[in-house]
């Protein structure tokens, strides 16, 4: 296989990659989400010169090349941009093959069990309980996750005293009817705060404990584990390997959780996975949004034997995320008691609305004649 062109079609918020190869066959992918524009920016420029007219004969292979040969960029952007990249490449090797990504990666199709996962802090306790009900209702979820502290909050909470009442207020309504409930931090505390808030969690029937101290900080997570008996979670941030052989090794989480997109794509989250399981941990991915993200883990986690409990199934509707909503053809994320679906259909089984495609930023990037 070699690629001959690579488009991206992107607004700030979402960008979407269209690959093609030398016999015509087409694929999509998505760099992730947040400054999607300027994603695509470095895609062009930094990876399009280091994949296209290659021969591709190891994938992971051209990737990891692709990196090196940008050394002097090992953060972040390098490899939101590469994921968009990959991701198309497994969509189009799905379509040419008739087979969804999920057999690919040597799974297959069918459900997968989802929590509903709240992104506010600026909702009430009484007011995230309601709306946590109603969902159970309409959907079924046997599941839920909820937002403590402030977001790199230093340890401030997002208003005085919403912690402690929302953990009272989930535990009591949920916990005697056997639904899961798990709780982000998104790396609020230091490691005093966070065991205390973490052994508070486990009072109320909390088991899931994500991000408690600053991602950045594993020593800090570290101790925090070792301390309490809830599972500390994290490593949605992390898309550098050494990062994630270290957090292992350390014993700072319980699970793992990357982040497709953030990590550079399927290929290299599939390493992360197998280093999980080396050490005994499932994993269960970061896809807090709908775009693409939240599929392309669907069928990674259709095809680990160390896949986590469930899905991460984003439950903001178009007035806090506007931005996730019109983007397909096909909704691929209708949630039946409780559960997502990995379809048959070949490649990732979605088709990008042309209507939203229309209003995006477009740029091409393609082997010269």
């Amino acid at each position: 296989m070699r690629l001959t062109r690579i488009e991206t079609f992107t607004t700030p918020d979402i960008g979407f990659v269209r690959v093609t190869d030398a016999t015509g066959a087409v694929g999509w992918g998505q760099v992730s989400t947040y400054h999607s524009d300027i994603t695509a920016n470095v895609l062009h420029r930094q990876i399009a010169p280091w994949v296209l007219g290659v021969e591709i004969e190891d994938q992971d292979d051209l990737f990891d090349r692709a990196a090196e040969k940008e050394h002097k960029f090992p953060g972040s952007y390098i490899c939101r941009a590469m994921g968009g990249v990959e991701t198309a490449l497994w969509d189009l090797r799905g379509k040419v093959a008739g087979v969804p990504v999920a057999t690919l990666l040597g799974g297959s199709p069918g459900p997968l069990r989802a929590y509903a996962s709240s992104m506010k802090r600026d909702i009430t306790p009484e007011a995230e309980v309601e709306r946590f009900k109603k969902l159970i209702g309409e959907k079924g979820f046997d599941a839920l996750k909820f937002r403590i502290g402030a977001e790199c909050g230093r340890g401030v909470d997002e208003w005085e005293g919403r912690t402690e009442a929302i953990i009272a207020a989930i535990g009591g309504a949920f916990r005697s009817e056997g639904i899961t409930l798990l709780a982000d931090a998104n790396s609020c505390y230091a490691p005093p705060a966070a065991i205390h808030y973490g052994r508070m969690l486990e009072d109320h029937g909390i088991t899931h404990y994500e991000e408690p101290c600053p991602y950045w900080e594993l020593e800090q997570t570290a101790e925090v584990s070792a301390a309490l008996d809830i599972d500390v979670t994290g490593g949605e941030q992390d898309c550098w390997i050494p990062t994630w052989k270290r957090m292992f090794e350390l014993k700072a989480v319980d699970i793992a959780q990357p982040d497709v997109l953030y990590a550079g794509g399927i290929g290299r989250t599939m390493r992360i996975a197998r280093m999980a399981a080396e050490h005994g941990l499932p994993v269960t991915p970061h896809s807090a949004n709908l775009s693409l993200v939240t599929l392309f883990t669907m069928h990674l986690l259709r095809a680990i034997p160390n896949a986590g409990k469930y899905l991460e199934f984003s439950i903001e509707e178009e007035d806090y995320y506007p931005w996730q909503y019109g983007l397909y053809v096909n909704d691929p994320y209708v949630i039946e008691d409780g559960h997502a679906r990995v379809t048959d259909a070949p490649g990732w089984g979605v088709e990008i609305a042309p209507e939203w495609l229309a209003k995006s930023r477009y740029a091409v990037s393609e082997v010269e004649a």
